[in-house]
């Protein structure tokens, strides 16, 4: 395979969100879904459950925030010289 300068820019920043659930957290989902759907459930608790997943929205949004805002915008995180070497090598035939 010969690889051409059409090349993904690999230093391009932090990687993008992951957006898809995992099994594991799609059925917890779920299951907080239908214990909220129970008739028995208090309004109370939706309360106490709403206001605690939106402080951990917070905290996150802050999170991301800071960590974006300190990312160095101008350092490489690998060397172009570096990957360019390791392609050369594995292209021996």
């Amino acid at each position: 395979m010969i690889m051409t300068s059409s090349r993904k820019n690999l230093n391009s920043g932090p990687p993008p969100p992951i957006t898809e659930l995992t099994v594991e957290q799609d059925l917890k989902l779920r299951l907080i879904h239908d214990a909220l759907k129970k008739p028995e459930t208090q309004k109370e608790d939706i309360i106490i459950l709403l206001m605690a997943l939106q402080e951990q929205c917070y905290v996150l949004s802050n999170c991301i925030t800071n960590l974006l805002d300190k990312w160095p915008k101008d350092q490489a995180t690998t060397s172009v010289d570096q990957l360019m070497s390791g392609i050369l090598l594995d292209n021996k035939n």
